[in-house]
């Protein structure tokens, strides 16, 4: 498997991999383009933010998806979402993405996100992957490198 060594140029907070047992952590700055009319984050922008952290949690951890869809065959997909938004960001806010392994099973992975403000939470879900064949679009085995190193992170549920 194709694997890389971490990005110091990384968005990440740190830009070094996750340590065991720990959450990731993603900053993100809210831009004029992230806004509705009102000047609020947009709805869908939530899980755009999600999606951006479990790629650059991925990154840090040193496998590219585009790598692992060439050299593997095997790419992951959003099966579920399950989305609470309780307070708005708004532009210009620095907001944190943090993710956090819940569940992990031979063929998916189970993210909890969490979207913060400082202490404040302002969004939370449950994004479920599963990891499929690419050329066949059916499930399969996270590749064992991967899974291996999901192991490390999974929290007890």
């Amino acid at each position: 498997m194709h694997t890389r060594e971490p990005d110091s140029g990384s968005p990440a907070a740190s830009g070094a991999p996750p340590r065991s047992g720990a959450d990731f952590r993603l900053p993100v700055r809210v831009y004029y383009e992230d806004t509705d009319a009102a000047g609020v984050v947009y709805y869908a922008n939530y899980l755009r933010f999600c999606e951006r952290a479990r790629t650059e949690w991925l990154r840090a951890l040193g496998f590219e998806q585009q790598a692992l869809l060439a050299e593997q065959g095997v790419g992951f997909v959003v099966r579920s979402v399950h989305a609470d938004y309780l307070s708005p960001a708004r532009l210009d806010d620095e907001i944190s993405v943090v993710s956090t392994i819940s569940g992990l099973r031979k063929a998916s992975i189970v993210f909890q996100q969490e979207i913060r403000r400082g202490d404040e939470r302002l969004f939370t879900a449950q994004v479920v992957l599963a990891c499929v064949d690419w050329r066949r679009q059916r499930p399969v085995a996270i590749p064992a490198a991967m899974l291996q190193q999901f192991e490390i992170f999974a929290t007890s549920a």
